[in-house]
């Protein structure tokens, strides 16, 4: 071609924009007293370098444009979607009683750093916090109060948490769920989507897409690091995510683990009605058989600690034993939670429960779905199980409340309560068996 882009069977081509813009909207009553250019003034040595001067740099700069206008003069943003992801009634009071908003508006080349979302932000930002406003992102239809659009910007070392900027939502359909990035077309990459992920991994597959995103983003921002933006990026058909990936866009690259990565297929899906989007989808690796779900659950049970099968005796009054007591004694407080919908939102209720076998018994965890009787768990099997050939990722399972040996609550992190016996495990004080 005459670009000179290769296509090859191990690298997918991904167009690139020509340019990249951001808009960000500060609901106020009246007119502003302070201009911007002292309102981000006020943020030295608040804000971090080189955002700071590239802030001031852009409000120099016909790249960027900061103007007041009459509440009347913009299409009503829908309190509906902005409800959905994460407007308070109190920020939606506010943009009610607005007669102006502030319209800060920004533009810059694809790459690294995306300087048209950095310097909107803060310059947005800077003014909410004058006025005693909101930062409302337009792209993701987000509401943000001014610390935490300063939170979210570039830290001294030029680190970023991805999720201040990559929302996942998901929906249901036919096949399970439909699971999509919002975000990522902020830095000129097409959004990701994953289909058919069984219902019991909206929190870790949620994760799991977000560690994508960003193993794919520093992909796609290498490929932007030349003088010229080139016409496509070259991203791999066979992206690696590890735990690692998922920590660091969570902005805890601590605590990523030792885990094994797993592999995801990229496919270009364009889209055939002009006014809809583009995506990346991920679909397992070549080779795989069986539904999606199957590997998608396969993948999470890799990536998250405390979802693996195990082959252990209990001995009465060791370490074990202590574990398995501890966790049924909560069992009746965690299915009252669990029942009224007072988990944590966005976790996973997971239980652990004994399968018969030769050499002792296995241990196997599933994913709660229903809880309607004390005596029987419904769930959805977490891992395959050695001794029972029905026991397999993704497939329904009834759990007897006498199996039960322990309890665990999961979010993108992993192990956020419960898990006793994991915890003993992790430990090496118990007796396996050889």
């Amino acid at each position: 071609m005459g670009d000179g882009m290769l296509i090859t069977d191990d690298f997918l081509p991904v167009p690139v924009p020509e340019s990249l813009d951001a808009t960000y909207l500060v609901p106020i009553k009246g007119l502003p007293k302070v201009s911007p250019k002292t309102a981000v003034a006020a943020l030295a040595g608040r804000l971090a370098e080189p955002v700071h001067g590239l802030a001031k740099q852009m409000l120099d700069s016909p790249l960027m444009t900061v103007d007041t206008r009459p509440i009347g003069e913009f299409p009503e943003l829908p309190p509906d979607l902005l409800t959905a992801f994460g407007a308070t009634e109190a920020q939606l009071a506010r943009l009610a009683a607005a007669t102006h908003l502030v319209v800060v508006q920004a533009e810059y080349r694809p790459g690294w750093p995306p300087a048209h979302e950095w310097a909107a932000r803060a310059v947005a930002a800077a003014v909410a916090e004058t006025v005693g406003s909101d930062v409302v992102d337009v792209f993701g239809l987000q509401f943000l109060d001014p610390a935490a659009a300063l939170r979210s910007l570039p830290d001294a070392q030029g680190r970023i948490r991805l999720v201040d900027w990559v929302l996942v939502p998901y929906s249901s359909d036919a096949d399970g769920l439909w699971f999509t990035t919002k975000g990522l077309r902020r830095f000129g990459l097409l959004e990701l989507q994953a289909q058919g992920v069984p219902d019991h991994l909206t929190r870790a597959w949620g994760a799991v897409m977000t560690g994508a995103a960003r193993r794919l983003l520093r992909d796609w921002t290498d490929g932007l690091a030349g003088e010229e933006v080139p016409a496509f990026v070259q991203l791999p058909v066979l992206a690696t995510v590890t735990g690692h990936d998922i920590a660091v866009a969570y902005g805890n690259p601590e605590q990523h683990g030792a885990t094994a990565p797993v592999l995801l297929r990229l496919e270009l899906d364009p889209a055939t009605d002009p006014d809809a989007d583009s995506f990346l989808s991920l679909r397992p690796p070549p080779g795989h058989a069986g539904p999606a779900g199957r590997y998608f659950a396969a993948a999470c049970a890799t990536l998250f600690a405390g979802i693996q099968p195990d082959v252990r005796y209990a001995r009465p009054g060791d370490a074990m034993s202590k574990a398995i007591a501890t966790a049924r004694a909560g069992l009746g407080d965690i299915r009252a939670r669990f029942l009224a919908g007072q988990l944590p939102a966005e976790t996973q209720l997971v239980v652990k429960y004994g399968l018969p076998g030769d050499e002792g018994p296995e241990f196997v965890w599933a994913g709660v779905t229903s809880w309607e009787t004390p005596e029987r768990i419904v769930g959805v099997s977490a891992s395959d199980a050695a001794t029972d050939p029905t026991v397999r990722i993704g497939a329904p399972v009834v759990v007897e409340a006498t199996d039960l040996v322990d309890w665990a609550l999961l979010d993108g992190t992993g192990v956020i309560e419960g898990g006793w016996t994991q915890a003993v495990l992790d430990a090496g004080d118990h007796p396996t068996v050889d």
